[in-house]
């Protein structure tokens, strides 16, 4: 044992040996062999000007996935939540109100992060599963007048992409609220213009879509969400998070701020490069071609998407477990026979669906497959009422067209 001994017995540690896994549950997905490759690359210091080089590129092609100009456009040091949480605590002041979704799960997460910035939480109302109404935000934003809309556009714990963002962010603008969007799960997975769609602010992370272990993690600002952050009355309460000190680092002074996650660096601006050789556009087709022929499979195989075909999120697949099935025992049954991780629900949904990702490098034809064969096989031997050839067939079928 270790702890106050002098020595400590390295062979009860053992040398790292992780189970080689299939990933499709909501994150992180399979991470290209590139991008492991590029982490294994000699380091070099967070200042040094090839870095500086490097640090430049990974912000053109982060610009380029965003389908942004902004300027102010970097990965934070951190996990998605760290992007989030520099995104929220910094463009939300003491006395702001914030108007946030109810819709899911992360757009609770968005509510405890506003009260921890000082600010004030207004909510508009739509049920797990569904989108928000674009008559209910205006309804919310003429009732509350907030400084600051957040919504989910790709709701990682229900499986529904928001549709319709140009009107939420038009209908913000004209109530002068600054507009924050949870990109997470759709940054390079899914249709995504950060421009065009008037989004001010967006934050993602790297381990879903763009297939990148998590410790970079997206952000970018538009120079009017910018502007509010560097005329704060005072400072961010996060010192690590804050934009204004950061800026000095990814802006034009290169000034010390922190030590960056160098090899994280290195993953992301790989992970980005194979999102640019591909084509945006194309990476959005592919995702939906391949996505859909999983949610072909499971539901000719007898079982039940959770969200409605016109917010259907194809990044994150939330099917409804079956009458007497728990999810639990199916999702360690795919892990010990299949090494195969997908997830069970979070929050409201919790027990009722699986969540299924199908995300950057993960998705890929024989994964969906495999997916669909694993989960079929487990299901019968549990007893649900499923037909797992039926799905292998709509599957491959869905693949071919």
């Amino acid at each position: 044992m270790a702890g106050t001994d002098d020595s400590i017995d390295v062979s009860e540690i053992g040398e790292l040996t992780p189970p080689e896994r299939t990933l499709m549950g909501p994150g992180p997905s399979d991470v290209n062999p590139r991008v492991l490759r590029a982490m294994s690359t000699p380091l070099v210091g967070h200042l040094d000007p090839s870095f500086v080089e490097i640090m430049d590129e990974v912000q053109e092609l982060l610009r380029y996935t965003f389908r942004t100009d902004n300027r102010w456009t970097i990965p934070v040091s951190g996990t998605g939540s760290a992007a989030m949480e520099a995104a929220i605590g910094n463009v939300v002041e003491p006395g702001d109100t914030m108007l946030v979704p109810t819709n899911g799960y992360f757009g609770s997460r968005m509510a405890s992060m506003a009260r921890r910035a000082g600010g004030e939480v207004a909510e508009v109302d739509a049920p797990w599963g569904e989108p928000l109404d674009p008559d209910d935000v205006n309804d919310a934003l003429a009732e509350h007048q907030p400084d600051v809309f957040g919504f989910v556009h790709a709701e990682t714990s229900t499986g529904v992409l928001q549709p319709d963002v140009p009107e939420l962010t038009a209908a913000a603008h004209d109530h002068d609220a600054l507009v924050i969007a949870d990109t997470v799960t759709s940054l390079g997975g899914v249709e995504l213009r950060v421009d065009e769609w008037g989004i001010d602010v967006a934050y993602s992370g790297p381990q879903k879509c763009l297939s990148c272990p998590p410790g970079a993690s997206p952000l970018t600002l538009s120079d009017d969400a910018m502007e509010k952050v560097l005329s704060r009355d005072e400072d961010p309460r996060s010192w690590y998070l804050d934009l204004s000190l950061l800026e000095g680092y990814w802006g034009d002074e290169r000034a010390y701020h922190h030590t960056a996650p160098v090899t994280n660096v290195y993953a992301i601006r790989e992970a980005l490069r194979l999102v640019a050789e591909e084509g945006i556009e194309e990476r959005w087709a592919r995702h939906e071609r391949v996505a859909g022929a999983l949610k072909a499979g499971v539901e000719a195989m007898g079982l039940e998407m959770n969200a409605s075909d016109e917010y259907w999120l194809p990044s994150l697949n939330a099917v409804r477990v079956p009458d007497g099935i728990d999810d639990g025992d199916v999702c360690s049954a795919l892990l010990e026979r299949y090494d195969l991780e997908i997830a069970s629900g979070l929050g409201d949904l919790d027990g009722e669906i699986f969540r299924i990702g199908c995300m950057g490098h993960s998705a890929q034809p024989g994964n969906v497959i495999f997916v669909v064969t694993a989960l079929g096989d487990v299901l019968e031997s549990m007893g649900a009422d499923v037909d797992p050839g039926a799905g292998v067939t709509a599957t491959r079928r869905a693949l071919r067209e």
